[in-house]
């Protein structure tokens, strides 16, 4: 048994898994996919997977902020927690990334 890909206008519109049997007599064209990490929605051009993200909206930009903010709000009460100025960095990031002309492609990046 193995994965396949079946594939649709150069994506990956579906993952069977299948003896090669069943994948040779299918009416579809399949693509046996050997990296687990393929997934469905990947383009398959040339014999090549790529993965390309889709744009994302100001709205949802502007969601993931929010959460983000949400998220580290104890870290920004807590006066000792490690890394703390690092975090007050990012959220202030997070609060400016609105008016940079980077919105919303380019997220600010967590602190490590």
């Amino acid at each position: 048994m193995a994965r396949y890909g079946i594939i649709e206008n150069n994506k990956v519109k579906n993952i069977i898994i299948a003896d090669a049997d069943f994948a040779e007599s299918y009416e579809h064209d399949l693509i046996l996919l050997e990296d687990d990490s393929i997934k469905i929605g990947y383009d398959y051009v040339d014999g090549e997977f790529s993965y390309n993200e889709p744009p994302i909206t100001e709205e949802q930009a502007r969601e993931w902020r929010d959460d983000e903010l949400r998220f580290t709000d104890l870290i920004a009460q807590t006066p000792d927690y490690p890394g703390r100025d690092a975090w007050l960095t990012y959220r202030q990031e997070l609060r400016d990334w609105p008016s940079t002309a980077d919105f919303p492609e380019t997220k600010p990046t967590k602190p490590e």
